[in-house]
């Protein structure tokens, strides 16, 4: 611990004393990066809405080793872990629940009428990621019903250069961890190629692991029309213990695959760009309540997603519109929920009006079917004004809307019980924010507020009942801000950058529910992240994170991070500290977080 202390103190010491220089700073301000999170391609500056970009060079200087600890360091974030290596996490945008938010891969939405438990199982290995676009607030015109508070998409890199590169980690809790990524390049097509292995023998009793991931991109016909191909497959195996009942003696374990296959392709033309997309998603999760013990309880979760989309924009005089369908399959076999499906059609359409120099107004909505629900309709409005070329203020205001999830209504165990008179969530939500950027300063304020009817939570109606049943509560109302910003610099001719963000949220759940309610009353009240990531010397990267959180509930905790990052000709060598300082806390259910652990890592390019 001493050693981890002195590491920070002396990062801290160097980060008081830097002084901005005046040397011009070359950096990366992600002003013409194309935004791909929308119907309407447009690069990031332009966009009118809360979007956060975090760039393959971040996710470097993250001290992070997979997506949902990266995501951590987001405001607005919230990802609830049980265990480490992204064994299982939960993902919440602005105080929604894991069913709302929407994960895409290369735009291929991973959703999962099961529920939305899985959702960062689908999450790729940090080393095939060319940036993370997150999305804020209502989404449902832009993607369909699960982004209902904000969806993320997890944009993969095109090429590796002809490379091949091998990682091995060791450290703390026996954790091993190796991988190899490799590209190629032909004359008429390009592949990535990856896979990795993670595994520990658990920080406590029961949470050891086994993660197993493949991944597989090619780029086909080149030269004509380009193909595009993407393969993944994720295996889990890990001890899940308390992970959902708070008896010591059960011991619970859970394994969980996930795979996905799509094939796109784009047209383009002087006005047009078509882009079609099949693909095919698969889920399957078992989970034993008595790990050593098969026949005490068991449930096992087979779901398939088939699904055919296309997307369209058109340019004109009048702006750019964009337009598209998707189309898409569920199927589930289960032992506890039965064998069932889904059918879910979406149409979009939104047109972007640029009135003059300074303002665009872009008005859209989504038309979602839904054999089990009908139809439903998701209008909004962006309105974007341009104060200066580095000063932009926006204004959005939509409907959003979820179905319930197989999950929410039919599940069934000793302690819980779905409830197939459920009626869909949904929301109206509204958002003013400005946002500036330069080259050395980049920042964002953004106010927010979404009325939600009917959601979704499991509850008592009295201490004396021990089943949870799903229901639909009474409306609620969330509100809050959020303050982000970045400030770089250069020291000894080097760059320095410091990242902060703060969100602010409040709700009215507690007045409703407050002692009999499952999930809904965890939301984060308060959260500050910030990363300093520093270069004092040419081959010597540092970077040191702290987050605070303070749940609704009372509950707040403190946790710092920081890494060190020795970089030579064809290798790197990687020092890695969690949790530096010991913090006690819990971010989901009955779980203990891991105490301070330290990963070593080398990476060698061939």
């Amino acid at each position: 611990m001493k050693i981890k202390i002195t590491l920070i103190s002396t990062v801290l010491f160097f980060g008081l004393q830097l002084k901005a220089q005046d040397n011009s700073i070359k950096r990366d301000t992600l002003k013409e990066v194309i935004i791909t999170s929308t119907r309407i391609d447009l690069p990031f500056k332009e966009n009118s809405r809360t979007i956060n970009i975090v760039t393959a060079a971040d996710i470097k200087n993250s001290a992070a080793t997979n997506v949902a600890d990266i995501l951590q360091q987001v405001a607005g974030v919230d990802i609830r872990r049980r265990g480490i290596a992204g064994s299982q996490a939960d993902l919440y945008i602005r105080g929604g629940g894991f069913d709302q938010t929407l994960l895409l891969i290369d735009g291929i939405k991973m959703d999962d009428a099961q529920t939305g438990h899985h959702t960062l199982n689908a999450a790729l290995p940090i080393e095939v990621i060319e940036r993370i676009e997150i999305i804020k607030g209502p989404a449902a015109r832009v993607f369909g019903q699960n982004a209902f508070t904000g969806a993320i998409n997890i944009v993969t890199k095109k090429k590796l250069n002809n490379t091949i590169s091998a990682n091995i980690e060791a450290g703390s809790f026996g954790q091993l961890n190796y991988s190899v990524t490799a590209g190629k390049e032909y004359e008429n097509s390009s592949f990535i190629f990856h896979y990795g292995a993670l595994t520990s023998d658990g920080y406590r009793e029961n949470s050891d692991y086994n993660n197993n991931n493949y991944f597989l991109k090619a780029i086909l016909n080149k030269k004509k029309q380009p193909i595009e191909v993407i393969g993944t497959f994720f295996d889990k195996k890990f001890g899940a213990e308390n992970f959902y009942t708070t008896n010591p003696d059960w011991h619970e374990y859970e394994e969980t695959q996930n795979s996905l296959i799509g094939v796109s392709t784009t047209f383009r033309s002087e006005k047009f760009k078509v882009t079609p997309r099949i693909y095919w998603r698969r889920g399957q999760d078992i989970f034993l309540l008595k790990r050593d013990d098969p026949s005490f309880f068991r449930n096992l979760h087979i779901t398939n997603k088939i699904g055919a989309e296309t997307n369209v924009t058109y340019t004109s005089k009048l702006g750019i519109t964009g337009f598209g369908i998707d189309i898409s399959r569920f199927f589930i076999s289960s032992n506890n929920l039965g064998n069932r499906n889904r059918t879910m059609a979406n149409l979009f359409l939104e047109h972007r009006f640029k009135l003059g120099d300074r303002l665009d107004v872009t008005p859209g909505v989504a038309v979602s079917y839904f054999s089990d629900f009908d139809f439903n309709a998701f209008p909004g409005l962006d309105v974007g004004w341009q104060l200066s070329n580095k000063l932009k203020a926006y204004g959005n205001v939509g409907y959003t809307f979820r179905v319930p999830t197989f999950t929410d209504l039919y599940y069934s165990d000793p302690a819980t019980s779905g409830n197939p008179n459920l009626e869909p969530e949904s929301a109206f939500s509204q958002e003013v924010g400005i946002k500036f950027n330069d080259n050395r300063f980049s920042g964002s304020i953004a106010f927010f507020n979404r009325d939600s009817d009917n959601l979704i939570d499991y509850i008592r109606p009295n201490t004396g009942v021990s089943v949870f049943t799903a229901a639909n509560i009474a409306e609620v109302n969330t509100k809050g801000f959020e303050l982000e910003g970045s400030y770089n610099f250069k020291l000894k001719n080097y760059n320095q950058t410091l990242n902060f963000g703060y969100t602010y949220l409040n709700d009215n759940i507690l007045d409703q529910n407050k002692d009999l309610s499952r999930y809904s009353l965890n939301t984060l009240k308060h959260q500050f992240v910030t990363r300093f990531s520093s270069r004092l010397f040419k081959n010597v990267r540092q970077n040191i994170i702290y987050k605070h959180a303070e749940r609704t509930v009372g509950t707040s905790y403190n946790v710092w991070d920081a890494s060190v990052i020795l970089d030579f000709n064809k290798f790197n060598f990687t020092v890695t500290a969690n949790n530096i300082f010991n913090a006690d806390y819990i971010e989901s259910g009955f779980v203990p977080m891991p105490p301070s652990n330290v990963l070593f890592g080398l990476r060698y390019n061939f």
